[in-house]
């Protein structure tokens, strides 16, 4: 199998490798410009040229934050990345590689990295939560991602568990990503404590208030799961992103407890920590790319390391 390029687009740096039997090669890292669409097209076809360097790929697979047309490869908006508002990125970046292009949400990308390379790899059906600044998920069903009729599949972070919670940004009251997500927690923090506390800070305090917060996200985290686990029933759950895995066991447990307290009766899935660090968003868009082309076969050729038992 040719390799694919894996392009992974941030708010604030976009990266590239080449998805070579399981192992990420050739890998950078860039600043993302700030001009708007046209010049983060650009940055990206420049650093694909780079890293692919006059070898052989089966495609090009994206990355990328916020609601897409993943049909067309158009982004319909990134919320920390100005000027790509609607704007198709498939079709530029195929003009200037090209080679097929797939544009895929970057927490779907996650979720597929984890499923063939990580986490859950050999399992038929996963579900990837990331809980970062905000909190957003991917759905794997027999090696596919998990889409739906209107390409709305798989945005956990916007389950609402709080009919009357605060405000999130979707426009909806109490949904996780208002509840548990690193900027919710950031906000609670500073009414709590009257001034601003980091995520970081509140994981290390022996203050009882910072680990009542940190403990009550870990719960809402655990109770969203344990419904996601009675509504899609994935053979694995993986947790990933920098808040749930800066905080380190203490809030996995956190999280394990709240959700297998809520799973009583019922069979539950193990939740593992996501194992593939930065250069997951890089291998996720890399195997995007290759279901579109031709498949990924069985996990075949594909490496992992030591498993964490959950």
């Amino acid at each position: 199998m040719r390799p694919a390029l894996g392009l992974d687009l941030g708010g604030t740096k976009i990266a590239a490798g080449l998805l070579v039997g399981g192992r990420v090669l050739g890998y950078r890292e860039r600043p993302t410009p700030r001009e708007g669409g046209e010049a983060v097209a650009g940055a990206l076809a420049a650093l694909a040229r780079e890293v692919i360097a006059g070898r052989e790929v089966a495609a090009v697979g994206v990355g990328t934050p916020g609601p897409l047309d993943f049909d067309r490869g158009v982004v319909r908006f990134a919320p920390n990345i100005p000027g790509l508002e609607n704007f198709p990125l498939k079709a530029r970046l195929e003009a200037a590689l090209g080679l097929p292009v797939v544009v895929e949400n970057d927490a779907n990308a996650a979720a597929l990295a984890e499923h063939y390379l990580g986490a859950a790899r050999g399992a038929e059906g996963s579900l990837y939560l990331t809980v970062s600044t905000g909190i957003g998920g991917g759905v794997i069903v027999n090696g596919r991602v998990l889409r739906g009729a209107f390409g709305q599949g798989g945005e956990v972070g916007h389950v609402v568990v709080d009919p009357e919670g605060p405000l999130c940004g979707c426009g909806n009251r109490g949904c996780l990503e208002a509840l548990a997500s690193g900027r919710a927690l950031e906000r609670d923090a500073a009414y709590v404590f009257g001034r601003k506390v980091s995520v970081p800070e509140l994981f290390v305090s022996e203050d009882p208030r910072a680990q009542a917060l940190v403990s009550g996200s870990a719960r809402w985290v655990g109770l969203l799961l344990a419904s996601l686990q009675r509504v899609l029933d994935p053979e694995v759950i993986v947790l990933g992103g920098g808040v749930a895995l800066g905080g380190g066991a203490r809030y996995l447990n956190a999280v394990r407890r709240a959700y297998r307290a809520a799973m009583r009766n019922w069979h539950p899935a193990p939740v593992r920590r996501a194992r593939l660090g930065r250069r997951t968003g890089v291998a996720g868009a890399a195997l995007a790319a290759l279901l579109e082309v031709g498949g990924v076969p069985d996990g075949a050729g594909l490496t992992l390391g030591k498993e964490d038992p959950g």
